[in-house]
């Protein structure tokens, strides 16, 4: 599945998630989606000679779905035909770069080349460092740069933020929801375009700064020499030795000696000879420490980045996608792993966790239970040896109760492991039945319990862990259809 046709696919999942009251999409607008969608995949997997695929029919379905709702809600067709902002920066930005690079003969002395160039000995420094910071990086992958931040990943990855006007209540959600969920699905995809295109920019850059340099000398007659209040001949010359020793080498370009350097000082010398060589050295300099690295990390990011585009990885493995491939006979079920915290899961409220994994997975849904982690036992001991990335496991949930009140040093520690441990992302399923027995029918139930609930929800969400609302009692009350599903953490 390509990047748009995965976009167009997490679309229409958000729009259907958000619109719990079929307001946008009636029951007869989705059947009949996936009818016309099972039919077409299966037309074209027989001219092909090939089984169906669930990656053929969610194409054609999010296809028919965003052709019905752009024919009622004109509005919404801005949105569906809305692009990134990384295509206009990848243009224009490295276009920039090189008109900045050209312009850098305007701070220096259009008669001189000065050996101690401020402005070309940066470019190198710079560059440098940068390539000391990407090593030290890759050295530890665990931690993150910090950069590119969430909002211009945001902005590259949906572009404005601004949503038509005249939109329906349920559709404006499912927009919102859509813009946070794909510059999370998209990000590794925008950091390499992100990446590519400043690689690109500091490679044009330099080559705007030497292309000046070259084509200023075609009008202008070049004083070579050198001035420093610090630094004395010998200084330089094993400062430029060094900085140049890889052009002279591979280039065999003249060289220097420190008698040389001596008479180029300025404002003793009067020599307008040798210009020329000062320009090939720093050129050549640039060439092999600027230019040639920055593209070839540039093409490194674009080749990433075409891979991601290519086979986006989103993951069907999710109940939406799992209930929709079952009408094509894809699907095969799947495993809902339970963590309870400080809940003891009796025979009752076992079976409800039993429905909830069929409402997720369709009949083959199973459920495993573990043992409940004690209050206030380490998550690390209690878990050492639970595989948290065990490919047989769709979603691992944790099991809270509402009775319960949230704490950071305990729950929170408890979803910050997880978090950070699980590669999947986790889920997290407050169950309110014990409340609801304990509280019996006062008058005030429905406002405490509406309190209660959002104080666990906001408690989750800081602990980048959204929360799901069950009775496991009579898990009715809150299904897990294919339009909702669980609510799960992004991956570590």
């Amino acid at each position: 599945m390509n990047e748009q046709i995965a976009r167009e696919v997490v679309l229409v999942r958000a729009i259907e998630t958000a619109d719990q009251k079929k307001e946008v999409l009636s029951e007869d607008d989705r059947m009949y989606a996936s009818r016309s969608a099972r039919e077409l995949a299966q037309w074209q997997a027989s001219g092909k000679q090939a089984e169906v695929t669930g990656d053929d029919f969610l194409q054609q379905r999010s296809e028919l779905i965003l052709k019905r709702i752009t024919e009622r809600t004109p509005a919404f067709a801005a949105f569906a035909k809305r692009r990134n902002g990384m295509k206009t920066l990848a243009l224009t930005l490295p276009l920039l770069a090189l008109l900045l690079g050209a312009g850098l003969d305007r701070i220096t002395d259009p008669h001189r080349v000065d050996l101690l160039s401020a402005p070309l000995l940066l470019i190198i420094a710079w560059n440098v460092l940068v390539y000391l910071g990407l090593l030290i990086w890759l050295c530890i992958p665990s931690h993150s740069l910090g950069w590119p931040k969430a909002g211009l990943v945001r902005h590259l990855s949906v572009g404005r933020l601004a949503l038509p006007r005249k939109l329906p209540h349920a559709l404006s959600s499912g927009l919102l929801s859509f813009m946070g969920e794909w510059a999370h699905l998209s990000a590794k995809l925008t950091a390499a375009r992100l990446s590519r295109t400043i690689h690109l920019s500091a490679a044009m850059f330099a080559i705007g700064a030497v292309a000046s340099l070259y084509a200023r000398g075609f009008l202008s007659q070049y004083a070579a020499g050198w001035e420093s209040t610090f630094l004395n001949a010998s200084q330089v010359h094993s400062l430029l030795s060094t900085l140049f020793a890889p052009a002279i080498a591979l280039f065999h370009l003249q060289g220097f000696s420190l008698a040389e350097i001596e008479a180029l000082r300025f404002p003793q010398t009067t020599t307008v000879e040798g210009g020329a060589r000062w320009v090939h050295l720093y050129a050549a300099t640039i060439f092999l420490l600027v230019v040639v690295p920055r593209l070839i990390l540039a093409l490194v990011n674009n080749w990433r980045s075409a891979r991601l585009a290519k086979d986006f990885p989103l993951d069907l493995d999710q109940p939406y996608f799992r209930k929709l491939n079952e009408s094509i006979g894809v699907a095969t079920g799947g495993m809902l792993r339970v963590l309870p915290y400080s809940f003891t899961v009796d025979e009752a409220r076992h079976k409800g966790l039993g429905q909830l994994s069929i409402m997720l997975f369709g009949e083959q849904g199973r459920m495993m239970l573990r043992p409940s982690t004690s209050y206030g036992e380490e998550p690390q001991e209690v878990l050492r040896g639970t595989d948290l990335n065990d490919p047989q496991v769709n979603i691992t949930a944790v099991l809270f109760n509402l009775t319960a009140t949230p704490e950071k040093e305990n729950h929170g520690a408890f979803l910050d492991y997880l978090v950070q441990s699980s590669a999947r992302g986790i889920a997290v399923l407050i169950d309110e039945s014990s409340y609801l027995e304990r509280a019996g029918e006062q008058t005030d139930n429905a406002a405490r319990l509406a309190e209660r609930v959002a104080l666990w929800q906001q408690f989750c969400l800081f602990h980048q862990a959204p929360a799901t609302l069950v009775n496991l009692l009579n898990p009715a009350l809150h299904p897990l259809d294919a339009g909702v599903g669980l609510k799960v953490s992004a991956a570590a």
